[in-house]
């Protein structure tokens, strides 16, 4: 199960550190290979639901790196 699926009670919670991120990067590289390996069978809407986890994936990496940067950028101006 994704790393990105936790309850809503929970959100905001998660300890986000360099294992998660790995967890998520290599979540991803199985939903590419199995997405590429569906592609290549002719199977392209057993894709769909893989697509979507990778997608949610991706958005909260990007989620991660954006507040990553605001706080580095308001560390900077602090300083």
């Amino acid at each position: 199960m994704s790393v990105v699926f936790v309850p809503k009670r929970q959100r905001g919670k998660a300890q986000v550190n360099q294992e998660t991120i790995q967890r998520l990067l290599d979540e991803n590289d199985q939903l590419v290979r199995c997405i590429t390996e569906y592609l290549q069978k002719g199977r392209a809407t057993e894709c769909v639901q893989y697509q979507q986890i990778l997608h949610r994936n991706i958005v909260y990496l990007g989620t991660i790196a954006d507040a990553s940067t605001e706080m580095q950028t308001s560390d900077d101006t602090v300083s």
